[in-house]
C-alpha cells in the first residue's frame, strides 16, 4: 500500500516526521507537503498560478518534495502521479493544534483529506489537541494502527476520518470516541494598528476558541482525554430541509 503523508504546517513541521515515520511500518510513504506554513488555509485549490514542487531532504535526513502550493494541492498533485503511482490513502498531519467542530471548515489539515475524498481515496486527518506543547508519539502511534485498520476493513469512498489527540501523558488517555462534530465558540477580536504613513491595517485576533462539550462530540471526547475520532461525508447537503424548502412554495 502507497501512503502520502501531507499536513499544513510545512514539510519541516515536527509532527510531520513523526507521522511518516510511524506510518513507514504500515506502507510504503511519499511524502509532499507546502513549502511553508498554510495553516487556515482551508479548501483552497490553486487554479491562477502555476505551481512548483522540489525534491527535498527533510529534517530527519528521509526525502519529500516540497509543494508551493496549499495542502490541497499536495494531495492533488500526488493524485495526478507527481511523484509516482497514485496512493491508497492519505493521512495529514500531525497538526500543531486541534481541529474540532466547526474548526474542519478553516483546517489545511482536514482539507488535504477532504482533497483526498474528492478523488475516491481514503484520507484521515490528524491533529494534537495543544496549542502550546507537542509530543507527538501517542498521535503518530495512534494514526499508523487507524491507518491499518483503514486499508484493512475500508471506509465508504466520499468519507474521511478528523482525528484528534488529547496532548496528555499517555496513562491519562481514558481511550477512543467516535463522535460527531460539536459547536466551537470562537473569541475573535479585531486588532487595528496604524503604518508609519498613519493608514490602518487590521489583525483578526482574540483568545484562543472554546466550545461547547457535549457529551459524543469531538470537543467534548478532548475535554474528557479520549482521543476522538469524527467521520464527515463530503456531502454537505441538509436533507432535514429539502422537504421544508419545498413547502415555501417559491417561484420566479
Amino acid at each position: 500500500m502507497r501512503i502520502l503523508v501531507t499536513n499544513d504546517d510545512g514539510i519541516d513541521s515536527e509532527g510531520l516526521i513523526a507521522l511518516r515515520k510511524a506510518l513507514s511500518g504500515v506502507g510504503e510513504t511519499v511524502v509532499i507537503a507546502p513549502n511553508h506554513n498554510w495553516s487556515a488555509a482551508g479548501h483552497t485549490k490553486t487554479m491562477h498560478k502555476p505551481l512548483r514542487v522540489t525534491k527535498v531532504a527533510m529534517r530527519d535526513g528521509g526525502e519529500g518534495y516540497a509543494c508551493d502550493g496549499t495542502p490541497s494541492d499536495c494531495v492533488a498533485m500526488g493524485m495526478l502521479g507527481v511523484a509516482g503511482e497514485r496512493p491508497s490513502l492519505v493521512v495529514s498531519g500531525i497538526n500543531k493544534g486541534a481541529n474540532l467542530g466547526g474548526d474542519v471548515t478553516y483546517s489545511g489539515t482536514v482539507a488535504a483529506a477532504m482533497e483526498s475524498a474528492v478523488n475516491g481515496v481514503p484520507g484521515i486527518a490528524v491533529s494534537l489537541a495543544s496549542y502550546h506543547d507537542w509530543d507527538f508519539a501517542l498521535a503518530a502511534e495512534f494514526a499508523a494502527r487507524l491507518a491499518t485498520r483503514v486499508l484493512e476493513k475500508g471506509i465508504a469512498p466520499d468519507v474521511l476520518l478528523n482525528v484528534n489527540v488529547p496532548s496528555v501523558a499517555r496513562e491519562r488517555v481514558r481511550g477512543i470516541a467516535v463522535t460527531r462534530l460539536g459547536k466551537r465558540i470562537y473569541r475573535d477580536k479585531l486588532i487595528e494598528r496604524q503604518d508609519p504613513f498613519g493608514r490602518s491595517y487590521y489583525w483578526i485576533g482574540g483568545d484562543e476558541p472554546t466550545g461547547r462539550a457535549e457529551e459524543g462530540t469531538d470537543i467534548w471526547a478532548i475535554a474528557n482525554e479520549f482521543i476522538s475520532i469524527t467521520p464527515m461525508q463530503m456531502d454537505l447537503t441538509d436533507y432535514a430541509e429539502i422537504d421544508r424548502l419545498k413547502g415555501w412554495g417559491l417561484s420566479l
